[in-house]
C-alpha cells in the first residue's frame, strides 16, 4: 500500500470523476489465463486501474476509472454467464486511487490455505445489513466476530465485536481453535470488509463445531451503504490509496506509513515522529539505535562473505593492464618491467613464454609493441591467494558513506598476490545495490579508519578534502628509538616514483611532505608517537620516521634491518606493523557537518 498523498474525496457521483468498484464471486473458472489475456488489454484501453485476481475458485476485483469506461467493463463481464450476477459495490472519488492495472493469476482469490473449503459449493448462511442492525438494536445475544487483520480492527469495528486476533488471513484456521468453547453454542455473526473472507471463514468454523454461524452479506461496506454507521465505532480500512472510509463512505484522514505500513489516524500524523516517507511513531528508531543495528548487520554480512576467504579456493585470475600514453609504442615486456619491476628477475619473461600475457585473447610476445588504450591481460591460472585478516569493523554508515576499521594484513585493492582477498572485493560481495569507492588508502599492513563512498559523485566530493588538506588525520605509531624532543616535525621531500622493490625514498627533488609528531609514551628503547601528516604522500609516515632514525616496529619495508622482508604484505601470523590510522575528520559530503571517526587502539598502542 502506498502512502496517501492524494486529496480526500467526496463520494457524491455528481462531484467526482472516478467510480470505484469492488466485487467478488466464488465460481469455478477453467480458463483464468485466457480471461487475463482478454481482459487486461480491454481494461488498459479503457483507462481503468486496479487489481483483478483470478483463480480456479473465482474472481476478486478492486478497480477504478471513469463511469462510462467502468460500465463497458461490467457489460463485458456480464456477457459471461459465470459473472452475469456478479455483486457490485460502488463508491466514488475525485482521484484515481490505484497506480496501475493488474490482473493476477492466483491459487486462491483469498488465501486461507485450506483446500477442503470450497465456497462455490457451500457457504454459511448470510444475514443482511438490515437484519444485523435489527438484532443489535434489540440487544440479541450473539458474538460479533471480526475476521479481519489486527491493523484493520485497530481503526474501527462494531461495538462489542470480538477480534479474531490475526496479522494475515492464513492465520484464521489456527485462531479459531483459540476461541472459548462457550462461543460454539451461541449465534456468531462474522464480518469483514466486503464479505469475501467470511465466505471461507464460515464453512471452516462449521467444520470446527460452531453450531450457528452467519456471515454479514456484503460485509462492512454494504452495512454502511444500506443502514449507515449505527453500532459501528471508528472507520473502515480499505485496500486502496484511500486507506479508510467513514460510515458515510467518504474518505478519512487515515493513511499508512510508507516505511512500515502501519495504519495512522489523523492524530497519529500529528506526532513529531511522523516523518513521511521515512518513519512514523510506530516504527521510528532513534538514530543511535538504528546506527548500531545497521553496523551489527554489516559486521555479520562481512563475516559471511569472508568465511571462507574468497581467494582461498583456486580460480583463474585475469589481471587487466590498461596501457597508458606513457607506454604508447613501447615493447610489452618493457611496460611490465617498469610497472612491476619489484618482482624477481626473469618473472615476466617466463609469463610471456607460458602464454599468460594476452591481448584480445591472443598471447603476446615480449617484443610486441603496445598502443595507448590497449587492455592487456595477465592470466594467472589456478590462483590461490595468501590468507588475510577479516576482522573488519564497521564504525559508521549512512546513505552516502561507510567508515570502517581496517585490520592488517589486508590490502585494500587488487595488486600483487591479492585480488579477491582484498577489502574492495569483500565490499563488492556485500553491497549489491552500489559499488563502494575508495576515498583514500591505507597500506595493507596499516590498521585503522578508512572512508568509502557509495557513489562516484560522493567520492568526487570527498577527494578534494584530502588534496587540499582539510582532512585531519591522526595516526599512532610504535617506533624503535626515542626522539630528544616530545614534539617534532619532518619535512623531507619524498621521491615521486617507487624503486624496484616498490618503496620510495627521501629525495630532495621529490614531492613536498610534512608530518608533525608528538611523543605519547616512552618505553625502554621504543616510543609511542602521535603522527599528524599534513600532506598525503605514499608511505609518508613510514618514510619520515625511517629517515629520522625512528623506524616503525614491524615495518617490512622501512623498519629495522631485522624487520625487513622481501614482501609488501605481511603474512597473517607475522608480528604486526605498528602503524594505526587512529582518527580522521572530514566534512560530510551531503550535510557539510564536520565528522570525526575513531578506530579503537590496537593492543600495542
Amino acid at each position: 500500500m502506498s502512502q496517501q498523498t492524494s486529496p480526500k474525496n467526496d463520494t457524491s457521483p455528481d462531484s467526482t470523476a472516478f467510480v470505484n468498484v469492488s466485487a467478488y464471486k466464488f465460481v469455478p473458472i477453467e480458463n483464468p489465463p485466457e480471461l487475463r489475456a482478454k481482459w487486461l488489454p480491454l481494461c488498459k484501453s479503457l483507462g481503468l486501474k486496479g487489481t483483478i485476481l483470478l483463480s480456479d475458485e473465482g474472481i476478486n476485483m478492486f478497480i477504478a476509472g471513469g463511469e462510462d469506461a467502468m460500465d463497458q467493463l461490467l457489460d463485458e463481464l456480464a456477457s459471461d454467464d459465470r459473472f452475469s450476477d456478479l455483486p457490485i459495490k460502488k463508491s466514488y472519488s475525485d482521484y484515481q486511487p490505484f497506480n496501475r492495472m493488474l490482473i493476477r493469476l492466483k491459487k486462491e482469490i483469498i488465501s486461507m490455505g485450506v483446500p477442503t473449503i470450497v465456497p462455490s459449493s457451500k457457504t454459511s448462511p448470510k444475514i443482511s445489513a438490515a437484519k444485523l442492525k435489527q438484532w443489535l438494536d434489540e440487544g440479541k445475544e450473539l458474538t460479533l466476530l471480526d475476521t479481519r487483520n489486527d491493523y484493520e480492527v485497530e481503526i474501527g469495528t462494531f461495538k462489542g465485536a470480538h477480534p479474531i486476533g490475526i496479522d494475515h488471513f492464513r492465520q484464521f484456521p489456527d485462531a479459531t481453535k483459540e476461541l472459548d468453547e462457550s462461543v460454539k453454542k451461541k449465534p456468531i455473526v462474522m464480518f469483514c470488509t466486503g464479505g469475501i473472507r467470511c465466505e471461507k471463514a464460515g464453512p471452516l468454523m462449521e467444520q470446527e463445531g460452531f453450531e450457528e454461524v452467519y456471515q454479514l452479506d456484503g460485509g462492512i461496506l454494504r452495512y454502511f451503504e444500506e443502514v449507515g454507521g449505527e453500532h459501528w465505532d471508528g472507520e473502515c480500512f480499505v485496500f486502496d490509496q484511500r486507506v479508510a472510509v467513514a460510515p458515510d463512505l467518504t474518505e478519512t484522514e487515515t493513511t499508512q506509513c510508507y516505511a512500515c505500513q502501519a495504519v495512522l489516524t489523523g492524530e497519529d500524523q500529528k506526532s513529531p515522529l511522523y516523518d513521511p516517507p521515512n518513519s512514523c511513531a510506530k516504527c521510528y528508531v532513534p538514530p543511535d539505535e538504528k546506527l548500531r543495528a545497521t553496523l551489527a548487520q554489516r559486521n555479520d554480512q562481512l563475516r559471511a562473505v569472508t568465511n571462507p576467504l574468497p581467494g582461498s579456493e583456486p580460480y583463474n585470475n585475469v589481471r587487466p593492464v590498461n596501457v597508458s600514453l606513457k607506454f604508447d609504442h613501447r615493447k610489452c615486456l618493457d611496460m611490465f618491467l617498469e610497472l612491476h619491476g619489484h618482482v624477481e628477475d626473469g618473472y615476466w619473461e617466463k609469463e610471456f613464454e607460458l602464454g599468460r600475457i594476452v591481448y584480445k585473447g591472443q598471447p603476446m610476445s615480449p617484443d610486441d609493441v603496445v598502443r595507448s588504450g590497449f587492455r592487456v591481460e595477465h592470466l594467472l591460472p589456478q590462483t590461490t591467494e595468501p590468507a588475510v585478516s577479516t576482522e573488519v569493523e564497521f564504525l559508521y554508515e549512512d546513505d552516502a558513506i561507510a567508515v570502517l576499521n581496517k585490520p592488517a594484513p589486508l590490502p585494500m585493492h587488487p595488486g600483487g598476490r591479492f585480488n579477491r582477498n582484498t577489502l574492495n572485493h569483500f565490499l563488492d560481495l556485500m553491497y549489491e545495490d552500489c559499488q563502494m569507492r575508495i576515498t583514500h588508502r591505507l597500506d595493507a599492513n596499516t590498521t585503522g579508519v578508512v572512508v568509502y563512498a557509495k557513489k562516484r559523485s560522493i567520492a568526487n566530493s570527498i577527494l578534494p578534502q584530502f588534496k587540499n588538506g582539510t582532512v585531519e588525520k591522526a595516526y599512532l605509531a610504535l617506533v624503535s628509538g626515542e626522539p630528544k624532543e616530545d614534539t617534532f616535525s619532518c619535512d623531507a621531500s619524498i621521491g615521486k616514483t617507487p624503486d624496484r622493490a616498490g618503496t620510495r625514498l627521501v629525495d630532495a627533488d621529490g614531492d613536498d611532505a610534512l608530518t608533525d609528531f608528538e611523543v605519547l609514551d616512552r618505553r625502554d628503547g621504543q616510543c609511542l608517537l602521535l603522527c599528524r601528516p599534513k600532506t598525503g604522500r605514499t608511505n609518508q609516515i613510514r618514510i619520515h620516521l625511517s629517515h629520522l632514525g625512528l623506524p616503525i616496529v614491524g615495518d617490512p619495508a622501512y623498519g629495522r634491518e631485522e624487520d625487513r622482508i622481501a614482501t609488501q604484505t605481511l603474512d597473517l601470523d607475522s608480528p604486526p606493523m605498528c602503524l594505526h590510522a587512529w582518527k580522521l575528520s572530514i566534512d560530510h559530503p551531503i550535510s557539510g557537518e564536520r565528522m570525526e571517526f575513531e578506530a579503537p587502539r590496537p593492543d600495542w598502542a
